[in-house]
């Protein structure tokens, strides 16, 4: 039986500014993203009824970004903050608006700016703070700063229980770098090969600097709509048919590994049954990668391959162009941009409307993750060009 949600919504347009070294206030690029995916939606400003709001680590854009807007009358309107979930999980309050009639037509935006002249991408922390706690209060004291080096942790272990290997790591990383240069939007679109991923500096093993996202200036908003109403408009609809979310976090207790077995593991199978589909009938993947190691543990986790198995799943050649699972067409978050789940989004539409003209892959059915914290947050959409 068909899952009542699958298939209600669509999403209808797209809008993604310039993105890099853009020094522009956060606002106002979420601004521009508003009206460059009603404009590609064939929409009007009053067509607009809900707005959901996600910002970056500069908090940049909050609920005022509605005046700024000149959007006078909505339904639906709130700032969520699931890092990089996020915008899987807007889609999917969309998607149940939409179906449900708090709502007729929902923009989803994030926009960050994190990047200030005269100042090294580097130098921009992504550290967030939680509640104290007796031994996070040592994690500074032996470097441990942000994501980064919890990540590296997590890629060390996964290494250190089934062999996964730097050379299994690097193919992520390049297998990305070939979409990008056929993406005229990515940053990084030059050639990339083992020795070029070896020659480049260590940030934290057994990551290199090319195993870790980009940072980026910019915003992307999409709207969502009813699927009956985005077929009469300007772009193909490309339908959400599957979604859902999985949370968890790390206990310190000795059996929970969620570095290993992620949060991707609990929302996947269910977004995948709403979809009424099988891991084998999946045509791409859209994988939210800030990190080498995000994409092989994501895909473990959504059943591509089994536990331990990635490395050698990626390695195969399985994510790049003529593979059997094409990965990050973009170029994602390592060499196109990095708009936290945005990025991941916003080429599953493109894709999902068959428009990645050189670089366009197989979109019966694309899954698409989103990733907060460190392998904390998660959600799964399941995208299609085809209704249910």
């Amino acid at each position: 039986m068909k899952h009542p949600m699958s298939s209600a919504a669509a999403i209808t347009g797209l809008g993604i500014t310039e993105m890099g070294r853009v020094y522009r206030d956060a606002e106002d690029l979420a601004a521009e993203a508003v009206f460059l995916a009603l404009e590609d939606g064939g929409l009007q400003k009053s067509d607009l009824d809900g707005l959901l709001i996600n910002a970056g680590i500069g908090e940049g854009v909050g609920v005022p970004l509605h005046m700024t807007l000149g959007l006078k009358q909505l339904n639906l309107l709130t700032y969520m903050q699931g890092y990089g979930s996020s915008a899987g999980q807007m889609i999917q309050y969309a998607a149940m608006a939409v179906a449900n009639g708090l709502a007729t037509t929902v923009c989803c935006v994030f926009a960050d700016s994190p990047l200030k002249e005269n100042q090294r991408s580097g130098a921009v922390s992504y550290a967030r703070s939680g509640p104290p706690n007796a031994m996070a209060s040592l994690d500074p004291l032996y470097g441990i700063v942000g994501a980064l080096p919890r990540y590296a942790m997590a890629a060390q272990r996964h290494m250190d229980l089934f062999g996964t290997t730097q050379e299994q790591l690097a193919a992520v990383a390049i297998s990305q770098r070939q979409w990008a240069a056929m993406n005229p939007r990515a940053s990084k679109r030059e050639p990339l090969d083992l020795d070029g991923y070896n020659a480049s500096p260590w940030v934290v093993e057994p990551f290199h600097v090319l195993d870790c996202c980009l940072v980026s200036n910019g915003a992307v908003a999409v709207i969502v709509t009813s699927a009956e109403r985005a077929r009469d408009l300007k772009q193909p609809p490309v339908y959400i048919r599957g979604f859902a979310q999985g949370h968890n976090h790390d206990t310190g207790q000795a059996d929970h590994d969620p570095y290993i077995h992620t949060a991707g593991a609990l929302s996947a199978p269910r977004a995948l049954a709403m979809a009424g589909a099988k891991v084998s009938d999946v045509s791409q993947c859209q994988i939210y990668d800030c990190y080498t190691y995000t994409v092989i543990v994501t895909l473990e986790d959504y059943g591509f391959c089994e536990k331990g198995e990635g490395g050698s799943f990626v390695a195969d050649g399985h994510l790049g162009p003529g593979g059997a699972l094409p990965t990050n067409t973009g170029g994602g978050e390592l060499s196109s941009f990095y708009m936290w789940g945005m990025t991941p989004v916003s080429e599953a539409v493109i894709q999902g409307r068959g428009q990645g003209g050189e670089r366009q892959a197989p979109n019966d059915l694309i899954m698409v993750s989103g990733n907060g914290g460190v392998l904390a947050y998660h959600s799964t959409l399941v995208l299609s060009p085809k209704a249910a």
